[in-house]
């Protein structure tokens, strides 16, 4: 099953590198496909997200923000697809 994420970043964020390449590295093991939103593109994205980013929407789960883990990660993209978990992942 694929699974969507979107990473919200902006130039000359350090953090986002490297929740970029654990993004990476998990799409070595399921199928990821991942895209990035530099939130200095949009007024409303800069407003929403200036001070928290990283910031990883996880389709259909949770939206996660600092400090970002690949244990994080992972759980997030396991808990998306856990049917006893169905309707318990909320956003901030």
């Amino acid at each position: 099953m694929d699974h969507h994420i979107i990473l919200y970043t902006k130039p000359g964020c350090h953090l986002c590198d490297g929740v970029l390449e654990d993004l990476r590295l998990l799409a070595f093991e399921m199928d990821l496909s991942v895209a990035t939103v530099d939130i200095t593109s949009a007024p409303a994205l800069v407003e929403r997200f200036q001070n928290l980013i990283p910031v990883v929407d996880v389709e259909g789960g949770p939206l996660l923000t600092t400090p970002i883990t690949i244990r994080r990660l992972r759980e997030a993209l396991a808990e998306v697809h856990s049917p006893s978990d169905a309707g318990t992942l909320g956003r901030p």
